[in-house]
């Protein structure tokens, strides 16, 4: 009896925020989707194609900070971008490297936490 073998599909790849562990597939990790070729990322970010576009449409997902390099997503709890990206612990720890809106901003955060 012949044996029948499927085809396994490859495992596809895992974006983890290792601040709010958000997970979820990614499907490119760089700055030039080839699904989307027409655009250039600010930053080497994890994408996604969009699941509910048939056209070129993609999601970006998160990317690593700048200083730490923990991969964080892009929610405005995880990280922020100036510049580049920056997990927010690490804008914590070097706030004063940042500029007067960037202090403000996680000023206004510290507050609306406590």
């Amino acid at each position: 009896m012949a044996e029948t073998h499927e085809k396994a599909k490859p495992a596809k790849d895992v974006f983890v925020c290792e601040n709010c562990n958000f997970s979820v597939s990614f499907d490119y990790f760089g700055r030039k989707p080839p699904f989307a070729r027409s655009y250039v990322l600010m930053e080497e970010a994890y994408v996604m194609k969009d699941p509910f576009s048939e056209e070129r449409g993609f999601i970006t997902l998160g990317s690593s900070c700048n200083i730490c390099r923990a991969k964080v997503c892009l929610s405005q709890n995880c990280s922020l971008f100036y510049t580049k990206r920056f997990c927010l612990q690490c804008v914590k720890k070097n706030l004063k490297e940042f500029p007067a809106e960037i202090k403000e901003e996680m000023t206004k955060k510290s507050t609306k936490n406590d």
